[in-house]
């Protein structure tokens, strides 16, 4: 049997002439993020056919590992005070799973 993890997938869409600053705020809330004790990776993407959206993907070994990313220093300072008050709309969908769909 598979380890079970926990998955988040945001969708943020900019202000558009934000799109920059949140990119840059992404990339340092990616780095900080991927060095909480469960995270098991973060990948921040930006739509090739819309640059003021982005996805993000998040793996963690527990719900209560994204719970505790929530309450990190890091997402208050960049991703609450900076990345979500630039932003036009936010979707954010937790998944449970081992990877199969068996």
């Amino acid at each position: 049997m598979s380890k079970q993890f926990y998955q988040v997938i945001a969708h943020y869409e900019a202000i558009p002439e934000k799109s920059d600053e949140v990119a840059a705020n992404l990339a340092q809330l990616a780095e900080a993020s991927r060095n909480e004790p469960d995270n098991l990776s973060y990948t921040v993407s930006r739509a090739l056919d819309n640059p003021h959206h982005f996805v993000i993907i998040e793996s963690y070994g527990s719900k209560a590992g994204f719970a505790a990313h929530r309450e990190s220093d890091h997402f208050q300072q960049i991703g609450v005070a900076r990345i979500i008050p630039a932003l036009e709309d936010r979707t954010v969908t937790a998944f449970y799973g081992d990877g199969s769909l068996d």
